[in-house]
C-alpha cells in the first residue's frame, strides 16, 4: 500500500513542523498551495525548500496543477478532478509516494477546511492501494475516513438511515465545498 500524508502549516513554528515531518518519516513535501508564500517566512517557497533540504526532506511544488485556486482552469472541484492537469498532478504524487512518504502541504490547520482534503486526498483515498492520513497539530495522524466522519458530524449528517454512508459523504463534501467556495 502506498501512503500519502497531508499537513497544514498554519502558524506553527519551524522546529515543531520539522519534528512532525521526522516523526512520520516524511521524505518529500509536495506543496499544493497555488501561491507558495506565507507571512511566516519559513513557509515561503524558497526558504522552505532550503530548510527542508537541510533536514533531508525533498520539496516539490505542484500548486500549479493541484492548487486550490488555479491560475487557469475550473475552480469547481468536481470539474477539476476531470482535467488533464489534475491527472498529471495525481500521477506525480503517486510516483513520489512509490519512492518515499510524501506529505501534501497547504496552509490550513484543519484538513476539513482545505482543498488538500476536499480535492486531492478525497481522490487519492478512492484509489486502490493508496492510504491517506492527515498530520494533526496535536501530533497525531488522522485517517482519511476518520476525517470524513468529522465532516459528516460537522454537517449533522451522521446517522441518516435513508442514505448510505457513500451518499452521505458525497453530500457532506458538496456542502463543505460550497461553504468554503
Amino acid at each position: 500500500m502506498i501512503s500519502v500524508l497531508s499537513v497544514g502549516h498554519s502558524n506553527i513554528g519551524w522546529d515543531e513542523f520539522s519534528y512532525a515531518l521526522d516523526q512520520f518519516n516524511v521524505g518529500c513535501i509536495i506543496d499544493v498551495r497555488s501561491s507558495p508564500w506565507s507571512r511566516w517566512q519559513h513557509f515561503c517557497k524558497t526558504e522552505l525548500r532550503g530548510r527542508l533540504n537541510r533536514v533531508g526532506v525533498s520539496y516539490v511544488h505542484l500548486g500549479d496543477v493541484l492548487g486550490g485556486r488555479p491560475r487557469s482552469g475550473p475552480t469547481d472541484y468536481a470539474t477539476r478532478r476531470g482535467t488533464a492537469a489534475f491527472t498529471t498532478g495525481i500521477k506525480t504524487v503517486l510516483e513520489i509516494a512509490a519512492r518515499c512518504t510524501p506529505a501534501l502541504l497547504c496552509a490550513e490547520r484543519d484538513p476539513l477546511h482545505c482543498h488538500r482534503f476536499l480535492l486531492i486526498s478525497r481522490h487519492l483515498n478512492e484509489l486502490p492501494n493508496v492510504g491517506v492520513w492527515h498530520i494533526r497539530h496535536d501530533g497525531t495522524l488522522e485517517g482519511h475516513s476518520q476525517a470524513e466522519d468529522r465532516l459528516l458530524a460537522l454537517h449533522g449528517m451522521s446517522g441518516d438511515l435513508l442514505a448510505s454512508r457513500e451518499e452521505q459523504v458525497a453530500e457532506a463534501y458538496t456542502r463543505q465545498e460550497r461553504r468554503l467556495g
